[in-house]
């Protein structure tokens, strides 16, 4: 993190170019830049590409490793509902407006970060992002009533809305092409750190209290001298944009605004198909991500850390599938892994209410993994929709998934006290046949992948 984070000289014009081809989706052709150049232009794009790769990889897994951290604070909520549910006699109904006042407040205000940091980026609106999430982990700590808790929540929520759209588009502007690889690198942080939650709270939480919640403020400190480093090499990078030499002006970003090249109507439909398919994703995934441990506890009389164990290997699962769905799908196309995604996991979710307690472990995992794999085809498709638009795409999305499943969550808290915690996963499968709106996605929507490039 130390040196490659930061701003790199720049000695010659000729280095400048061949770098900033490097980071743009469409090169510039030899011809553009032939003129005013030197015999030693020839020797720079091997070493231009070798210090752009460098620096390529330590932002990605910077960006990552604050997603991780950024997750794990915001994990440590849904694991701390139990505690709440016993020491304020709350409802499933509660439970579930608390995660629905964290996921709308995210998914309200993201596309709007998105839209308005495509028009005027900012590079440390990261380091603002993490500062709201460790203001409402603290008061979270604190909270003794329920609206407090309800105002914790969203204070985490508005921090989600603009650290995911703004590190989104830093990941893709680092990723050199491989555009799948580099969401499913930073995304997997964030999976990583849900996973840790549940383990942080039967070891921490659980037996310390609602108040230890606020040790982990320290881990923000972390993310946030890390994302200021970040923010650097972000705001050097559109320095050098700026400063590429007009004989360059052809080159397109990967991140900068153009025109989509399908119809407006296919694009309207086609993001109306990516949301119904994360609608069926994410309400089913919020099934298992709020309620999972109240199901182990009711059907199998699970004790809380137990539970909590169960619903960590869950996320682990996620983690697993996110990581391998980007980089396959950078091989053989966004669209396949959708299909397998959404539609491969309904027959496993149709026999989870009638498993045991050792299958109903298995095929969680085999759930989360394979519906996990669809995130990053899902979000690197609508970027592929929206040309340039990525800070609109990643906010629409990243909001999309957190209000989404913030309205699953309270949605199916209110079926789990009308009927029983085991009816909402014998209901909620059927969600997932929504996954057949994949045939109706148009096949190539903009930008070309990894294997073109």
């Amino acid at each position: 993190m130390s040196g490659r984070l930061a701003d790199r000289p720049n000695p010659a014009a000729e280095v400048s170019v061949e770098a900033a081809r490097a980071c743009y989706a469409v090169a510039v052709s030899d011809t553009s830049v032939a003129s005013g150049t030197t015999h030693a232009a020839a020797a720079a794009p091997r070493t231009a590409a070798r210090a752009i790769s460098a620096t390529t990889f330590s932002v990605i897994l910077s960006l990552s490793f604050c997603h991780l951290l950024n997750d794990m604070m915001q994990s440590l909520v849904p694991a701390l509902y139990p505690i709440l549910k016993i020491s304020y006699g709350l409802s499933f109904s509660q439970v579930g407006l608390i995660t629905l006042a964290f996921q709308f407040t995210a998914s309200m205000l993201q596309p709007v970060v998105g839209l308005y940091t495509d028009r005027r980026p900012q590079p440390y609106s990261l380091t603002a992002g993490i500062c709201l999430t460790l203001v409402g982990l603290l008061l979270m700590s604190r909270a003794s009533t329920y609206p407090v808790i309800l105002v914790a929540a969203m204070l985490i929520g508005m921090g989600s809305s603009i650290f995911h759209p703004e590190a989104s588009r830093v990941a893709r502007m680092a990723a050199g092409g491989r555009y799948g690889l580099a969401q499913s690198l930073f995304q997997v942080g964030g999976n990583i750190g849900s996973a840790t939650g549940p383990l942080l709270a039967a070891f921490v939480v659980v037996p310390h209290g609602q108040s230890s919640i606020g040790w982990f403020s320290a881990t923000a400190l972390i993310a946030i001298v890390v994302l200021m480093q970040v923010g650097r090499w972000y705001a050097g990078r559109l320095g050098s944009a700026r400063a590429v030499p007009r004989a360059a002006a052809g080159a397109v970003s990967a991140t900068a605004p153009r025109q989509s090249p399908l119809p407006r109507s296919k694009v309207i439909g086609a993001v109306a198909i990516l949301v119904a398919l994360l609608f069926s994703k994410n309400v089913y995934s919020a099934s298992l991500g709020s309620y999972y441990t109240f199901y182990l506890i009711e059907r199998f009389h699970l004790p809380v850390q137990t539970a909590q164990l169960y619903l960590f290997t869950f996320l682990a699962g996620i983690v697993a599938g996110t990581l391998a769905g980007g980089a396959v799908g950078d091989r053989i196309g966004r669209i396949p892994i959708m299909w397998f995604s959404i539609v491969g996991a309904l027959p496993f979710a149709l026999l989870l209410p009638h498993a045991n307690l050792f299958w109903t472990g298995i095929l969680a995992v085999v759930i989360a993994f394979i519906m996990a794999s669809a995130f990053s085809a899902i979000l690197v498709y609508a970027q592929e929709l929206l040309p340039g638009r990525v800070g609109l795409a990643a906010g629409m999305f990243y909001g999309f998934s957190f209000g989404l499943g913030g309205l699953g969550a309270a949605a199916l808290g209110k079926l789990a006290d009308l009927t029983s915690i085991t009816a909402v996963y014998q209901v909620t499968p059927f969600l997932l046949l929504l996954g057949l709106l994949t045939a109706f996605l148009p096949r190539r929507p903009g930008a070309p992948s990894i294997r073109s490039s």
